[in-house]
């Protein structure tokens, strides 16, 4: 049996790691030092992540995979299970980088990949998260797991290498080369990168009315839609306002985006779906259409979205 469930064909529905919000912004640390002390950078397969790092390895990603080792130094499996990543990663020659939270002193991370015991596995490729598994496991089932993260990685061009301390020389071997995205898309994706959510949501929109069967486009607007509707807001405003004022269809909303960007999603779902039979039929709307929305953020062939779909539909007919 497997231990991970099924990893996605691509991650067009994945949320964005950057949808995190309120995440502190410090300068990383200098890279250059041991493996397992940088801060991200391509010169170490090992690097440490922390909140001040943490924008560079996702940043990382969109190059190669990145295996994330959620972990508590002090507790022995995960003494057990860094020591088989370390030595499995470093056997890939580059292809993939490990990043090792200590979740103690970066539980906003550990939050963000849903992580209920220690250790936790995950990946990120292209900025995205992917839920691995959680335990110790032998070093072969590990190996067929990164040669899934690798086959999703290729799917989604995720396709670079980093290079190697005291490895082949420049020249030795040839990086695979990714395959542009259509011009829209990457215009749309710059964009996203300096925080121009307008035009990446105009460019998505002009995607789409060239060619409305493009998904890709359709997702990626919902989910800079996404990305502006929380773009510079408190995490700790949101749910305050939220709690304190349960009717509030604004808040209830809001908080719903929230609870998608972190991963929460059965939460926004199930709020936003008690919340509508109490709603006027603009609120109906409303509702309707940021489920719409957050579907696609989410991914409509998850199984989470499909429950949603059907209560949707059965309170609407």
């Amino acid at each position: 049996m497997s231990m991970t469930p099924p990893l996605p064909g691509n991650l067009r529905g994945a949320v964005d790691l950057s949808s995190l919000v309120s995440r502190a912004q410090a300068p990383a640390p200098t890279a250059g030092g041991p493996a397992g002390e940088g801060a991200g950078g391509a010169s170490s397969l090992i690097v440490s992540a922390s909140d001040a790092n943490f924008p560079q390895i996702v940043e990382l990603s969109n190059t190669v995979p990145v295996l994330v080792d959620l972990a508590a130094p002090w507790a022995e499996p995960s003494q057990e299970l860094s020591a088989v990543l370390d030595r499995v990663v470093a056997s890939y020659g580059g292809r993939l980088v490990l990043a090792r939270v200590d979740v103690e002193a970066s539980p906003q991370i550990a939050q963000a990949f849903q992580a209920q015991s220690i250790p936790t596995v995950a990946a990120i490729i292209g900025g995205r998260p992917v839920g691995l598994f959680a335990g110790v496991y032998p070093e072969d089932q590990i190996r067929d797991v990164i040669e899934q993260v690798l086959q999703l990685a290729q799917q989604n061009g995720v396709t670079g290498t980093v290079p190697v301390e005291g490895g082949p020389a420049e020249g030795d071997a040839a990086e695979p080369v990714e395959e542009p995205l259509p011009p829209h898309h990457a215009e749309a994706y710059e964009a996203i990168s300096t925080g121009d959510y307008d035009t990446a949501i105009a460019e998505y929109q002009t995607a789409i009315a060239q060619n409305p069967r493009d998904s890709l486009a359709v997702a990626g607007l919902a989910q800079v839609q996404l990305l502006k509707r929380l773009d510079g807001v408190s995490l700790d405003d949101v749910r305050s306002d939220a709690a304190a004022h349960p009717d509030d269809l604004d808040a209830q909303l809001l908080v719903a985006d929230l609870d998608v960007s972190g991963g929460h999603i059965d939460d926004a779902f199930g709020r936003l779906l008690d919340l509508f039979p109490k709603q006027d039929q603009a609120g109906k709307d409303r509702i309707r259409a940021r489920l719409l929305d957050l579907f696609e953020v989410v991914g409509t062939d998850d199984p989470r979205v499909a429950k949603a779909r059907t209560r949707l539909a059965g309170l609407l007919f």
